[in-house]
């Protein structure tokens, strides 16, 4: 998109650089990265990153409205409510496809977003390793909001920990060693000294909750949740401790009732010219509509599981429950990123974090995919370079 920069970069690159680059994102771990990692970052101007930034603003001043909690209640199931919910969520991810409107302009439009955490520890690991083997911009940086590294690791530390010792905050997934996202969480252990923990390995007593470790007893204050429901109820085998829905002498960050609250759920109650028109599944009425133009995705589902891109009147009748559908318009992704081959399209994730007694989230940091697919993701890209997970870098 900076084309003097882009080309450079291009003719600079090298296998063996790449090669380098990505062995030391896990080499100093337990595993080796099984998610494809982008051979490039995406270098955004100015004028890209202040229709960004505008289009986050948008969509934030609906979650900052009085009224959010009210709008938003039947969004949690209420077999997973959660006590002890705070007034806002502390981490918020923006997800935008920078596509192309009507009229042939590059502009961002809005494709997901969530009141949960996501990559913050390995894309900062990332864009310091893009920086070690290849020659980025120093003028250019993937922090926002004016923080340098050490601002943006001391602000992400104090968010996690929440006054708490290290050892008496967990991270919790699902057997977070067995995540594909794995690296996130040694990472964010490098930068915050929170151990992930398997939400089975933690117990209950009284209203006091701990996890064991070489036979010691550790008491937990505090949880950085980082786990996905909809994995948490699949996975019948688990055995758990803990039900996380009953009273505990505990923290989180960002609390679990965030994830529903602020997710697709929230999208047809936006109104914004970078929001695709969207439609909950019981409310969209196909009369007149062209369903190619649609695509139809589950709204408690995760990294694109269960999503439609080409749907048909059967599909919609054969709802068990619309309710928990949405329809959205499609947008058209503008290939946009020079490659070797074929031009690579790219989402950028706008990621915020939410101080306590703020106002409203503070950006600070990105993730950034590239595709040569129909969509976004690793099933419409299997086999092809220049693609996958990567971060960007604002002029």
């Amino acid at each position: 998109m900076i084309r003097e920069v882009r080309q450079r970069y291009n003719e600079q690159f090298t296998q063996e650089k790449y090669d380098a680059f990505f062995r030391s994102l896990w080499e100093h771990f337990p595993y080796k990265i099984e998610f494809k990692v982008c051979e490039t970052p995406v270098f955004v101007p100015k004028w890209l990153k202040k229709e960004l930034i505008q289009a986050g603003e948008e969509i934030i001043d609906h979650l900052v409205q009085p009224n959010f909690k009210e709008l938003s209640a039947a969004a949690i199931p209420p077999h997973l409510n959660v006590p002890g919910e705070d007034d806002h969520t502390t981490f918020l991810a923006i997800d935008f496809g920078i596509c192309e409107d009507e009229n042939g302009n590059i502009t961002p439009k809005l494709i997901e977003l969530q009141g949960f955490s996501s990559l913050y520890g390995h894309q900062h690991a990332m864009a310091k390793a893009f920086r070690r083997y290849f020659d980025i911009p120093s003028h250019m940086n993937h922090l926002l909001g004016d923080l340098n590294d050490l601002e943006y690791e001391d602000l992400f530390r104090r968010t996690v920990l929440g006054g708490h010792k290290a050892e008496n905050v967990v991270l919790i997934d699902v057997e977070p060693h067995k995540q594909k996202t794995w690296v996130d969480f040694w990472d964010t252990k490098m930068m915050t000294g929170v151990e992930p923990v398997c939400i089975s390995e933690l117990r209950k007593s009284g209203k006091d909750i701990y996890y064991e470790r070489n036979g010691v007893k550790i008491p937990v204050y505090r949880i950085f949740d980082r786990m996905i429901f909809d994995e948490l109820e699949r996975r019948k085998d688990l055995q758990l401790h803990w039900d996380i829905t009953q009273p505990a002498d505990i923290e989180w960050v960002s609390h679990p009732n965030w994830y529903f609250r602020i997710s697709k759920y929230t999208m047809p109650f936006l109104k914004s010219k970078y929001v695709p028109e969207t439609f909950f599944g019981h409310e969209f009425d196909p009369t007149g509509k062209d369903l190619s133009q649609y695509v139809l995705k589950p709204l408690y589902s995760f990294a694109g599981a269960g999503v439609k891109y080409d749907f048909s009147m059967k599909d919609l009748e054969d709802l068990e429950n619309p309710a928990h559908f949405q329809i959205q318009k499609k947008v058209k992704y503008a290939p946009l990123i020079t490659t070797p081959d074929d031009p690579a399209k790219f989402e950028i994730r706008l990621m915020y974090i939410w101080e306590k007694d703020a106002p409203r989230p503070q950006l600070v940091i990105n993730l950034t995919r590239l595709s040569k697919g129909q969509m976004i993701g690793v099933n419409f890209n299997k086999n092809r370079d220049w693609v996958g997970g990567s971060v960007s870098f604002f002029e």
